[in-house]
């Protein structure tokens, strides 16, 4: 079996993400790169899956510049056999349906069994790629799983809905999106570390992304956030809660 992970370099999650107002675009040099926390969890679905199934093969698939390579490099020290990079550096702020044609061109050359994803990436929050992908290749989506399992020829997983669960199961080939309800990802150790030095990244052409569907209309900075209202207990304060709150229609 073929697991292709899906993976992506963002800005530090743990650090403020900033918009470059004259671009429109996230400024990606405001703060270290990372890969992102998401992928590495839809990857631990397929290596925990590859521990027991020791004829899987584990790709790990990126676009992006030339420094998008970290997270695949990441991916590999994880324990991935291999890993694609999406020479991309022309789509810059790429839209998501353009992101999602060259993904989709890109798996079609790979070759899949499987494709697993994050649900939604922590700097663009679209949520929309995964599904967009699914529908260009013409396989089912079982999307935002916090459980997967993976056997021969099928894939189900459990999502958490408003009152309960659903189970959702596909034949492969298909693809998948994973919450952080999954496990957490593994920690590269000292073996797998050295390993990935050996292991091969492929360069491919982005291909098929067409025009934007979507543009940047403005963009102003977040404005400064400001003082709260101060009530001071003069005999009178539970009138003036009443009338704060009867202002805002909150009573």
């Amino acid at each position: 079996m073929k697991i292709v992970v899906l993976m992506k370099q963002v800005p530090d999650t743990y650090e403020e993400r900033r918009i470059d107002l004259a671009t429109g675009l996230l400024d990606r040099a405001a703060s270290d790169p990372v890969a992102d926390e998401i992928n590495e969890r839809a990857l631990e679905v397929a290596l925990s899956h590859k521990d027991s199934h020791k004829g899987t093969e584990v790709v790990v698939l990126t676009m992006g510049p030339e420094g998008a390579k970290t997270a695949l490099k990441k991916g590999l020290q994880m324990g991935a056999d291999s890993g694609v990079h999406i020479e991309a550096g022309e789509l810059a702020g790429a839209d998501a349906v353009q992101t999602a044609k060259v993904l989709a061109n890109a798996l079609r050359e790979t070759g899949f069994d499987l494709i697993v994803a994050g649900n939604e990436s922590t700097d663009g929050r679209g949520g929309v790629v995964p599904a967009m992908v699914s529908e260009l290749l013409g396989v089912p989506l079982l999307g935002s799983l916090g459980q997967v399992e993976i056997s021969e020829g099928s894939v189900r997983g459990e999502r958490r809905e408003d009152g309960g669960t659903s189970t959702v199961s596909a034949s492969l080939p298909a693809l998948v999106s994973v919450t952080e309800n999954v496990a957490e990802a593994r920690f590269p150790n000292f073996k797998g570390i050295m390993t990935a030095k050996r292991k091969p990244i492929a360069d491919v052409p982005a291909s098929g992304a067409g025009s934007a569907a979507s543009t940047v209309a403005g963009i102003s900075e977040r404005p400064a956030r400001a003082a709260g209202v101060k009530i001071v207990d003069s005999g009178d304060a539970g009138v003036q809660l009443a009338a704060f709150l009867a202002s805002g229609r909150l009573i």
